[in-house]
């Protein structure tokens, strides 16, 4: 039985028409996902299913008494929510009959009327919808979410726009209506939070209607879709990914039918002009009749959803150089907000030449300000970035400045680079500003429309380093699909900051997790991250695990007052350095970015060199055969040790060079001292590195 039913339902903006006649039920625990590109209606249709706006035509039928619930990307605008005192009342707030119901069952004990047939009714039905669980059913949505216990106790005008969306679907959540209908619901969501979601839509017993791009989550929610397309509504059984099949299995077929159609239309009017010039009249009215009839039966192959066309090379500059092998290495990084705002240390973090990695964690733990701080955006409270020989950055932040007023999309690009508007215009239609699209005002822009210009500023010059955060953010799923097969194909190499786990999945071969503080490469794509994660594995255990094999025994019970490997590296490298590295003269074993193994540094740049003694005991003695991968993250290691020894080398000699220290007999001998225990380190470190290469596989 339907408990939603649309009939003919007709809407129009002005002259643009969104939708044309509309027919679609919803039945009791069906779990509809509405798909289709960014300004098909699909808003526009929940709003009209919810009762907020009036269809122009049509009819729109709801079962008597139906609750329904929607989520609002404006819950700001709500003033019962804005009022209540913290985010938790506000939430709770959801579940008004269970409260009010609370409130008439107490009244009843008051009055000594507890004993009364009235009480017991309405106690067994308040126990039935839950109500002696609603305090727990509360926690447990507040904390699936992704809220602290200092958060629920906030005001909700204290909260974020993000935060705000995220209280509002908790409180959807509680108030469990009989009809939920969620526009973009993974917004704001991080990975634990949307997992959290998913299960909960999948053991609810009302029914769903869900608008999203999110491939992965439509797949795990959803049991049939709705595909707004050319203004018409149709139907498909199965979740999204069945949808995709039978949409593509469909479209290949109306055009293989259009195709046959029209060579049918051709093939009547080449003998209709045969037999009228043969005066066969008789035969000719019979083909007229024919192409008539073909010609009022015409079928058109569905029309090519506009895609973008990412450009391979860069609009200036043409393509981009072949980078080093190690493109960029972190070692004893610590980033966060001056002046001491730390967010999260990474020991060793590692990007290769072709390398697709991202970085994911829970909102707030430091992932943007990991990529902002690789981007240059951000300067590293601690520890060193450096990056390989010949690195083009390119950079696509998540939070975008605001338009200038007045300033459009052709404004936007002629501003960044020196091209005549014809050609702007015409590298603009790669990313679906076509027409009067060009002269939209930046500030007036959509997100999606606003993501797609990011993308083409993004690609006026050659980059052989893509650092993306959120890239798929408000793209609809022809978009993402558009960005996932451009990184699969490009020789670029790529971290991306993303919660959308379909393009995880897809794109990227390795993660760096971020939660709890830390940073730990994981060596795996996103389902085998979660399955890790399922099996016990944790940054702090990863980071652990990776300390205890790259300190060996011996070294350890003899280190006394000798540094950790999560020491070395641990201030910011001076600007000389890192222009250095960049340059190409990091030193001649290579790049990495790790404390090296056995050797373990003490030094750290800018800071006086501990006694380096203790280095002229690392043995050579030949060991057993590394296995392939001990030897490849030993070499890593003890690369980078060597690189960053030779950088400050280099540094000190400078130094010794200025007048000014050698006019200061003081900094004069407090350099040359540090000069000579780092000559004393790196030549520890090449034997050691000469012994590594003995036990090579």
């Amino acid at each position: 039985m339907s408990i939603l039913r649309l009939e003919g339902v007709h809407r129009e903006v002005g002259t643009f028409v969104i939708l044309d006649s509309i027919d679609a039920a919803i039945a009791l625990g069906d779990r509809v996902g509405l798909v289709g590109p960014n300004g098909a209606g699909k808003t526009t249709l929940m709003r009209i299913a919810a009762g907020i706006d009036e269809p122009d035509a049509g009819k729109v039928s709801r079962k008597r008494e139906l609750s329904i619930g929607m989520l609002s990307q404006e819950a700001h605008l709500d003033e019962r929510f804005m009022a209540a005192p913290d985010v938790r009342t506000a939430v709770r707030h959801g579940a008004a009959h269970l409260e009010a119901m609370a409130v008439e069952l107490e009244a009843m004990e008051h009055a000594h009327r507890a004993t009364e047939p009235a009480y017991e009714e309405l106690q067994h039905r308040f126990e039935s919808l839950g109500g002696y669980t609603l305090d727990q059913r509360v926690d447990e949505a507040l904390s699936g979410l992704g809220f602290s216990l200092a958060d629920v106790g906030r005001p909700p005008t204290s909260l974020s726009g993000g935060e705000q969306t995220r209280a509002t679907l908790a409180r959807l959540v509680i108030a469990s209506p009989d009809l939920l209908l969620l526009d973009e619901p993974t917004n704001h969501l991080d990975l634990g939070a949307l997992e959290w979601l998913e299960d909960h839509l999948r053991r609810r017993a009302g029914s769903l209607l869900v608008a999203s791009h999110d491939r992965a989550f439509l797949d795990a929610s959803v049991t049939r879709v709705w595909e707004l397309r050319d203004r018409k509504l149709t139907a498909f059984r199965g979740d999204y990914s069945a949808y995709h099949r039978q949409r593509q299995e469909r479209d290949a077929l109306a055009v293989k039918s259009a195709d046959t159609h029209a060579e049918q239309i051709a093939r009547e009017r080449e003998l209709v002009q045969r037999y009228r010039s043969h005066r066969k009249f008789s035969k000719m009215h019979e083909h007229e009749a024919r192409l008539e009839r073909l010609q009022s039966e015409q079928q058109e192959a569905p029309r090519e959803t506009r895609k973008l066309k990412l450009p391979g090379t860069g609009l200036m500059g043409g393509g981009p150089i072949r980078s080093g092998e190690i493109v960029v290495r972190a070692e004893g990084l610590a980033v966060g907000y001056l002046p001491d705002k730390l967010v999260a240390r990474a020991p060793f973090l590692s990007a290769r030449r072709g390398d697709r990695i991202g970085i994911v964690g829970p909102n707030g733990a430091g992932k943007t300000t990991l990529l902002r701080t690789i981007a240059g955006d951000l300067p590293p409270l601690d520890g060193a970035i450096s990056f390989g020989h010949g690195v083009q950055l390119g950079y696509l932040a998540q939070l975008r400045a605001a338009g200038i007023p007045g300033a459009t999309v052709l404004d936007a690009l002629l501003e960044t680079v020196p091209i005549t508007p014809g050609e702007a215009r015409g590298y603009l239609a790669r990313f679906l500003f076509r027409g009067d699209d060009a002269f939209k005002e930046v500030r007036l822009l959509s997100g999606g429309e606003r993501s797609r210009l990011e993308l083409a500023l993004l690609g006026v010059m050659p980059s052989n380093v893509y650092l993306l955060d959120e890239p798929t953010n408000h793209l609809d799923v022809v978009a993402r699909e558009a960005i996932e097969t451009f990184l699969l194909e490009t020789p670029a190499t790529m971290l991306v900051v993303s919660h959308d786990r379909r393009f995880l999945d897809t794109v990227c071969e390795r993660l760096w997790v971020v939660d709890g503080g830390a940073v730990a490469p994981f060596d795996g794509g996103y389902r085998a991250w979660r399955a890790a994660v399922s099996d016990g594995w944790t940054v702090a255990s990863a980071l652990e695990q990776e300390a205890r094999r790259l300190m060996p025994a011996a070294p350890r019970a003899a280190g006394r007052g000798r540094a950790t490997a999560s020491s070395v590296g641990t201030t910011a490298a001076p600007s000389s350095e890192r222009a250095a590295a960049s340059n190409g003269h990091a030193g001649r074993r290579g790049a990495g970015a790790a404390a090296a193994a056995p050797v373990v540094s003490p030094i750290a740049a800018g800071s006086p060199v501990a006694a380096g003694s203790a280095r002229l005991a690392t043995p050579r003695a030949k060991g057993p055969k590394l296995s392939k991968d001990a030897y490849r993250r030993q070499r890593e290691a003890m690369d980078a040790e060597l690189t960053r020894l030779n950088l400050r080398k280099n540094h000190l000699e400078l130094e010794l060079s200025r007048p000014a220290v050698q006019a200061n007999f003081i900094e004069l001998r407090r350099v040359s001292s540090e000069l000579a225990d780092v000559n004393v380190a790196l030549a520890s470190a090449e034997d050691a590195w000469l012994s590594l290469e003995e036990r090579a596989p």
